[in-house]
């Protein structure tokens, strides 16, 4: 049976999103959000008891492939808690490839589409903070996005535009059924680990086949899954490793293009030890899954649901 009710919540302008939503945020500090974000309202819990009560409780909704199809590119805001593990022990089992599929995207897909609109919400503070001349909330972002110089330097203003920026959904969710095997990964079942993000701070899943000399090297786990997709994110931003990522966003930027996930793909060989291989499956999978369509995608001004796996 699929129950579900409202739970009327207000925060603060200033609140933590993801506590507002008890959604939790990364073990990884860097990947917390400590400034001010756009907070729901109200929050409608949806307890899931199965895969038929999921996929009637989205037709319910209107959001079926029937209506994308159709050329509809609003999505309800629905934000899973966590990813049961009868998903990786027996439900993904039982359905054909497709459905899998489906029931990964359409549940997944709006945590990238809710972390960009964070994002969003940033870069109307740093541009806020900038016309006011704020430099405490630029000292904020530039520590946040992990940028040393001082706030009232303008090559800190600089690089905090550059870092700041949104992750295409298309790309996001591609690498993210890579990188989880569509959510039935250990680390996705034991740690809502859906981009295989390494962390030496102690806190973690140990691989079973960990590389020792690499060092004591862990899967950062998240308390949900929007934890992860929050961290991945913050990791193009800032890691050096993607500094190409975050040139070629802002020269399609500049030039009012469109994100292009296809495009920038290319830019990250470093994501993966099997670099040029692993783009052209990044590239494989959006093609493949049509998810070039995604990047279209906005959420509804609508309830968050929180999805509440049974038992969990």
């Amino acid at each position: 049976m699929l129950k579900y009710h409202t739970v009327m919540r207000k925060c603060g302008s200033a609140a933590i999103l993801a506590t507002c939503i008890a959604a939790g945020g990364a073990k990884l500090a860097h990947a917390d959000i400590t400034l001010p974000v756009p907070a729901p309202t109200d929050i409608i819990r949806v307890e899931l008891h199965g895969y038929e009560q999921l996929d009637s409780f989205y037709n319910d909704l209107g959001y079926t492939p029937e209506s994308w199809d159709a050329g509809e590119r609003t999505i309800p805001r629905l934000f899973l808690q966590t990813i049961p593990e009868a998903w990786r022990d027996d439900i993904a089992d039982q359905l054909t490839i497709a459905a899998k599929k489906r029931v990964f995207f359409r549940t997944l897909g709006p945590l990238t589409l809710l972390a960009n609109e964070e994002i969003a919400f940033q870069q109307k503070v740093l541009k806020d903070a900038i016309s006011n001349n704020d430099s405490a909330v630029i000292g904020e972002l530039a520590s946040q996005y992990r940028i040393s110089s001082a706030p009232d330097d303008p090559a800190t203003i600089a690089e905090l535009e550059n870092r700041i920026g949104p992750v295409p959904a298309s790309l996001a969710m591609a690498q993210m059924a890579i990188e989880s095997g569509w959510g039935t990964s250990r680390f996705a079942a034991h740690g809502n680990a859906l981009f295989g993000q390494w962390t030496y701070d102690g806190e973690g899943i140990t691989p079973e086949e960990q590389r020792s000399h690499l060092g004591d090297y862990k899967i950062a786990a998240f308390k949900t899954p929007f934890g992860s997709v929050r961290a991945y994110m913050m990791n193009l931003n800032t890691g050096s490793a993607y500094k190409e990522f975050r040139t070629l966003r802002a020269k399609m930027i500049a030039e009012s293009k469109p994100l292009s996930g296809m495009a920038l793909a290319e830019t990250l060989t470093r994501y993966s030890e099997r670099g040029e291989v692993y783009v052209k499956e990044v590239q494989a999978v959006i093609r493949q899954n049509k998810l070039i369509q995604v990047d279209e995608a906005v959420l509804e001004d609508s309830p968050y649901y929180n999805l509440i796996p049974a038992g969990q």
